[in-house]
């Protein structure tokens, strides 16, 4: 909203200067965005004297001039017809920024013809729209002089943003008010004397609407004014408008925007001439179609709120108006409307429209819904003073929608909800000088004005009060110590996830942090389908975004299309890993956290060779460094191969801790999955569940336990066993391991041989188990009886034999 400061003092009587001003509108929440000065603006456009204008030699429409101006007599080749010698110009020197064409100017040839500055129009300098010629400046005017003296151009523009709850504000009336009430002066009587009318009015208006869709227009104020001569508005008027970025049209025209900013009260007017039968407004008719004021034909519907006469729809009510009624320089007759039009349905007509008018911007917001009658006086007295005429009688249809109810108030809620100390004579002032009643009693009684729909209860008069009075005044007050609150631990899911995600960055995977929503279409991948997703409540009814419309059932497809974004974007070896929700349904307990990693392996080359390239291997000891760190009992797991089927079967398999709970999932994805998802492959995930990790035993004391180390050296041995091709070697393992668990420290396998040597369908596992000794040095008969028991729990865990 914009208003300059001459626009102001039309309504408020006040010596404030402009800082003053614009300092108290902050105070009392009227955000002030911007002041433009003109007199900073135009500073560098003085007045210049065309001493010549001859015809150019090389441009019948081009003249060359010498003008006499502040730095001297200069030449400037001008296009405008009529410049001529002897006029007085707006003169613009090189180096000066032109605002009404974005150019600063520059030395420039022009056919050959040096020009050294402007000679400029209305338009160029943006204090209105003609562009048919140059400034033609009083005579009187002295070479030098700042144009915005010589044009009385000093008037600044105060531009604040309307806040959703002060739609009053749209007009410069309701700011004045607010800036009396604050002690900057005094409001000037915005009351409009009623204009009598000599005859009833020809034209007759109507409301058609039926129960339940009166609230679209409840009351339609017109007035028949004959005899006008529409023209140019006055010179006051068409100041004031291009004051505020709007350009005057013609006196009808100019007049309802003038109310519109000053008043925040949309009006129309019609040419009567062409009105056919009674004007009413109605709900519209599928179909229905008009042109509208800015030429363009739009469709109406049964939701929208139209005006109308016996020819049809002539306009969209509170939105915009009908071409085949506008007023025009022939218009002699002319016909007010100002009506009340429900804001939600202009809103959703404006919206369904695509119009944007500044009628629209006002209605949708609320305006006065008594300011009818006021507006159509307010009309009536400017377009006889600007157009003369003869007005009607009013015409009514309808009744205004009363105002917001009485709000009981007592005067304490003031010191109780602010703690500022205010007299009671002080609080009855300010409401009274923001156009409230006030009845006291022990329960103040305060009317609401109608032009202000925010006021529901006794907390908004505090409010009202308290910006009035000045925020300022609230006192600081510390307050109370609260008894000290224990700090919050850690607790063990949370650390749990601290310290897998410190153990996957340590070894070399980077974070991501990825949405908890994905596509549909992936999220059908890595669970049961889509029909599984909807019954489980994870398609989101509003997503933010057409490719997050599901909850992700797994971390991986969010982690998958991150690492191929990468690659497209020539980082081809990368490992993510994230550690957050997913989820299995919408209840809260179907949120499990997961830590989830993927890899892609493209090694750069390397003069002593590339490094050794992902595999299956490398998913699964990823899986196992997060569930170590995560205090998983990595000892007692077993892998088995029933991976879920987005995974490669097998090149994948499940970490378990007992048959019915599974830890982790970890192998390459599925080739067929990747493809379908346009990723490139091969791709070695795993994915570990934190929340199916037991718990620590908890210990009865923080004391570490003692050092369990000995002095004497440990020693290995190395046993190759021949079983049957799809024996697990995790198996052999375990059974090596706990074949005697005071000595053995650790196995681990370092060979797989399958061929010809050992049979068809075998294969060679061969593993170095470590001992260490505790007491005293091993004897070789005491060795060779723990690889004794070796061989025997390896021969009866999974049948292998000592190869030979």
């Amino acid at each position: 909203m914009k208003f300059s400061l001459s626009w102001l003092e039309r309504h408020l009587d006040t010596t404030a200067c402009l800082d003053e001003i614009v300092e108290a509108m902050i105070a009392a929440g009227l955000e002030v965005e911007e002041v433009e000065d003109p007199k900073t603006r135009l500073a560098d456009f003085t007045v210049g004297h065309v001493l010549e204008a001859e015809k150019h030699p090389d441009a019948d429409k081009l003249k060359v001039c010498k003008v006499a101006t502040k730095d001297g007599e200069k030449q400037i080749v001008c296009g405008a017809p009529n410049a001529r010698a002897g006029m007085k110009v707006a003169y613009a020197a090189v180096g000066t920024y032109v605002p009404g064409i974005d150019v600063t100017l520059a030395k420039a040839k022009i056919r050959g013809v040096e020009s050294f500055g402007m000679m400029c129009s209305a338009r160029e300098l943006e204090i209105g729209e003609d562009h048919d010629g140059i400034l033609d400046l009083p005579a009187e005017a002295q070479v030098g002089a700042p144009v915005v003296d010589v044009l009385d151009l000093d008037d600044p523009v105060i531009d604040f943003e309307v806040t959703p709850n002060r739609p009053d504000t749209n007009g410069v009336l309701a700011v004045a008010r607010d800036l009396a009430a604050a002690g900057l002066g005094t409001l000037k009587d915005p009351s409009i004397a009623p204009t009598p009318g000599t005859f009833k009015s020809p034209q007759a208006v109507g409301l058609h609407f039926e129960a339940g869709t009166k609230t679209a227009c409840p009351i339609f104020i017109g007035r028949y004014i004959k005899g006008v001569k529409n023209g140019p508005s006055p010179e006051w008027l068409q100041k004031l408008l291009l004051s505020v970025g709007l350009r005057p049209i013609n006196a009808l025209v100019d007049v309802t925007n003038f109310i519109s900013c000053d008043r925040a009260r949309p009006l129309h007017v019609y040419d009567a001439d062409k009105l056919q039968g009674e004007i009413h407004a109605r709900l519209g008719k599928k179909g229905e179609t008009f042109t509208a004021l800015d030429d363009k034909d739009y469709e109406a519907d049964e939701t929208m709120c139209v005006i109308a006469d016996d020819s049809g729809a002539i306009g969209f009510g509170g939105v915009m108006g009908g071409l085949s009624t506008g007023c025009t320089d022939g218009t002699v007759n002319v016909f007010i409307e100002a009506a009340y039009f429900d804001p939600v349905r202009t809103r959703k007509t404006g919206q369904k429209t695509g119009i944007v008018s500044d009628a629209r911007y006002r209605f949708e917001r609320g305006i006065d819904p008594q300011s009818c009658t006021e507006g159509a006086e307010l009309a009536t007295q400017l377009i006889l003073e600007a157009c003369g005429g003869e007005a009607s009688y009013l015409v009514v249809a309808g009744q205004a929608p009363a105002g917001r109810p009485d709000i009981a108030f007592k005067p304490s809620e003031v010191k109780r909800l602010t703690g500022i100390e205010m007299a009671e004579d002080e609080m009855a002032s300010i409401l009274a000088a923001l156009g409230f009643g006030v009845a006291k009693s022990d329960v103040w009684t305060v009317r609401v004005p109608s032009w202000r729909p925010d006021m529901e209860g006794a907390a908004d008069l505090v409010e009202e009060i308290t910006r009035i009075k000045g925020f300022d005044a609230l006192t600081s007050t510390p307050l109370p110590a609260l008894e000290k609150i224990p700090t919050p631990k850690i607790t063990p899911a949370q650390n749990r996830a601290r310290r897998a995600r410190h153990a996957l960055a340590a070894r070399g995977l980077n974070e991501a942090v990825t949405w908890s929503f994905t596509h549909s279409a992936d999220a059908a991948r890595f669970c049961d389908g889509e029909n599984w997703l909807k019954a489980q409540g994870l398609i989101l009814e509003n997503p933010i975004s057409s490719d997050l419309d599901a909850m992700r059932p797994s971390v991986l497809p969010n982690l998958i299309r991150a690492l191929q974004r990468n690659t497209d974007h020539g980082t081809p070896d990368l490992a993510l890993f994230e550690v957050g929700p997913q989820y299995a349904g919408d209840r809260p307990e179907d949120q499990t956290q997961v830590a989830a990693g993927a890899r892609r392996s493209n090694p750069p080359r390397h003069w002593r060779g590339s490094a050794a390239p992902v595999d299956v291997f490398t998913a699964k000891a990823d899986a196992f460094l997060a569930l170590e760190a995560a205090g998983a009992p990595t000892a007692n797991l077993q892998a088995t191969a029933d991976a879920p089927a987005y995974y490669h079967p097998g090149r994948s398999g499940v970490l378990r801790l007992g048959p019915k709970n599974a830890l982790a999932f970890f192998g390459e994805l599925h080739p067929r999955m990747l493809k379908q998802m346009d990723v490139d492959g091969p791709v070695y995930a795993f994915e570990v569940f934190l929340d199916n990790i037991p718990p620590a035993k908890q210990k009865a004391t923080k004391t570490k336990a003692a050092l369990n180390a000995s002095d004497l050296l440990p020693l290995s041995r190395d046993f190759a066993f021949v079983v049957a091709a799809d024996t697990p070697a995790g198996a052999l393992l375990k059974a090596a391991q706990g074949a005697d668990k005071k000595l053995i420290t650790g196995v681990q396998l370092f060979d797989v041989y399958e061929g010809e040597h050992v049979g068809e369908g075998k294969k060679s596992l061969a593993i170095e188990v470590m001992l260490q000794p505790k007491d005293k040095t091993l004897t070789d008969e005491e060795i060779e009886a723990v690889g004794g028991k070796i061989v025997k729990a390896v021969e009866k865990a999974t049948g292998g034999v000592l190869r030979g």
